[in-house]
């Protein structure tokens, strides 16, 4: 019976470095696959503005993290709305939220609107329309819906009706084109009559060029309800589809104002003639979401309103609903967007609402998250406000990558001194380290949003000692054992006990430390402790699956075994004693070779 093959004193090294060379190369190799061969770079390097909000509110319950994350949503679709793009709105502790706007956009416009109170309110529709509807292309020969064939009679589905097209904008174009005079068959079939034989559909010749209507005009064909007058030009003018011309609509509480609708739902914006604020959003006291337990029609939003919004809410509901679509309808305004325009069925007394309409969760949860808004008892006010130019952040990032290669060139020189062949070591650790790190905070840049700024290369700086100081304790182990004249072998596994708790120590205390500093502290010196983390940990699994294993495989070549004077383990160079063969001392470190 074979017996089992016992485990060698040293392990599997070869185990252990291979293992992190196939997570190395499988990192960058992402990395590479992913596109993002670069960390996202923080506002003081890429350039841009950072501004900081510090939320108040007279009573302290009401800083929770339900109300904040509300106001960062509200905060995020408003800055984006202006058309920076790309901003980046997060909350930082209990109070704080950080705005980082990069460079591009209207930078001074988002910095003004940023920290301003959001306005909701619900006003009745009076008019609809799609906005930024794109006319359909001439066309030189009759479509004819059927066959095409000359003298066709158009089918009964041919006449104006709600099947005459199954897209938006087919049916839009039949509609403009009826209101301009052409017959109704030639407008739902697009081919010309043929029951009296005209010469030109009978031949085949081509027809003379249509001219097609203007998106101005199949907008106005398509309006629903009536328009104020006063509202006429701003109405007709009025393109939701730039994002600009979304956010910069405003108007008075007590007139009709103009708005547009904050998502394409339909393939296309929708502009909006509003009369007055019939109820502020500040007189909702509750918006929650949920599912209709009575009929299942799925997901609600459940409105309660205070005392004045109840009676505001059932004289108004009470209006709408005596009212033919559109004007049935009430508009849920933010910030001067339609998040919805639900239509009224009947009056809605009590206090209490429900707004139904098929919604997924998330739809609704968004929508009660806006009305909850209204209640938000919090005001914010602009504690910090810095402004870096896209100059003055690459010499800010060329400065940071010189400190870095600097300090990289002094430790290599002086591994390369102090420990020769050892050295050689220590800088295959420091570039597996190296590429491990640049690759995940790559790959974090597009995963979470992490940015590079300038103190998180601080912290990397920072990282370079921190990885030689755990080379530096482990070789200084293994010389000390070489002292005591112990050959090199039994040096490796003797000195890698001690040498293993003193790295652990040291890099959970600078763990511990950039834990505590990322949870207190609020902005950029986030950055710093996350790197300093970051690397603290890849520093604890270099040490243990590159280092030690490949210190182990070079004991057993006799460039290293024999002490060759440039290994940086020579004996003689080292000082060592010879051994003592009748009185051996046994050293403290001799009982940790079992645990080796």
């Amino acid at each position: 019976m074979a017996t089992p093959k016992s485990r060698p004193r040293d392990g599997y090294p070869g185990r252990a470095l291979a293992l992190i060379l196939v997570v190395t190369v499988g990192l960058v190799a992402l990395m590479f696959g992913n596109g993002t061969t670069k960390p996202r770079l923080g506002i003081d390097l890429a350039g841009g503005t950072s501004i900081t909000l510090t939320a108040k509110s007279t009573d302290p319950k009401a800083l929770t993290k339900s109300n904040m994350d509300i106001a960062v949503g509200i905060i995020e679709r408003r800055v984006n709305g202006m058309g920076v793009s790309e901003a980046e709105v997060q909350t930082q502790g209990s109070d704080t939220i950080i705005v980082n706007i990069p460079k591009g956009g209207d930078r001074q416009n988002a910095a003004d609107q940023v920290g301003t109170t959001a306005k909701l309110f619900f006003r009745p529709v009076l008019a609809v329309a799609p906005s930024g509807v794109t006319a359909p292309a001439p066309t030189d020969t009759p479509s004819a819906g059927a066959t095409g064939t000359p003298g066709a009679t158009p089918s009964a589905g041919a006449t104006p009706s709600a099947t005459a097209s199954a897209t938006k904008q087919g049916r839009a174009a039949s509609e403009a084109l009826a209101a301009e005079g052409a017959s109704p068959t030639a407008a739902a079939t697009g081919a010309a009559p043929s029951a009296t034989g005209s010469a030109a559909p009978a031949t085949g010749a081509p027809s003379a060029p249509a001219t097609p209507p203007s998106a101005a005009d199949l907008s106005a064909a398509m309006t629903q309800g009536t328009v104020p007058p006063e509202l006429a030009s701003a109405f007709a003018a009025l393109d939701c589809s730039k994002p600009e011309v979304r956010a910069a609509q405003t108007g008075a509480d007590d007139k009709p104002v103009v708005a547009c609708s904050q998502k394409a739902e339909k393939g296309y914006y929708e502009k909006l003639a509003l009369g007055p604020v019939a109820v502020k959003g500040s007189d909702v006291e509750k918006a929650q979401a949920g599912i209709d337990t009575q009929t299942g029609a799925g997901w609600q939003v459940q409105l309660q309103f205070n005392g004045a919004g109840t009676d505001a809410f059932s004289k108004i509901t009470g209006q709408l609903a005596t009212q033919t679509p559109p004007t049935n309808q009430f508009a849920i305004v933010l910030d001067n967007q339609v998040v919805s325009h639900p239509q009224v069925n009947g009056p809605i007394p009590g206090g209490s609402a429900v707004i139904t309409g098929q919604f997924k969760q998330t739809e609704a949860q968004d929508l009660a998250n806006v009305l909850g808004y209204g209640a938000l008892p919090l005001e914010f006010s602009k504690s910090d406000i810095t402004t870096v130019s896209p100059a003055l952040g690459s010499d800010q990032l060329k400065a940071g990558l010189v400190a870095g290669a600097i300090g990289m060139i002094l430790v290599v020189a002086y591994s390369l001194v102090y420990y020769r062949g050892l050295g050689l070591v220590s800088i295959a650790g420091l570039l597996v380290s190296a590429a491990l790190t640049y690759s995940i905070m790559s790959l974090l840049g597009s995963a979470i949003g992490f940015a590079l700024n300038l103190p998180a290369v601080c912290g990397a700086i920072v990282a370079i000692g921190i990885t030689a100081d755990s080379f530096i304790v482990y070789f200084e182990r293994i010389r000390d054992e070489v002292r005591e004249g112990a050959p090199l072998r039994p040096a490796v596994q003797r000195a890698w006990p001690r040498a293993r708790r003193t790295i652990l120590v040291s890099d959970f205390v600078s763990f511990l430390c950039a834990a505590v500093l990322y949870v207190v502290s609020v902005g950029k010196v986030q950055g710093f402790a996350f790197t300093l983390g970051l690397t603290t940990a890849l520093d604890v699994v270099v040490i243990f699956l590159f280092t030690k294993p490949l210190i182990t495989l070079l004991a057993r070549r006799k460039f290293f075994l024999n002490g060759h004077p440039w290994s940086g383990l020579d004996p003689k160079r080292l000082g060592a004693r010879p051994p003592l063969r009748s009185s051996r001392r046994r050293s403290p470190s001799s009982a940790a070779v079992k645990e080796a």
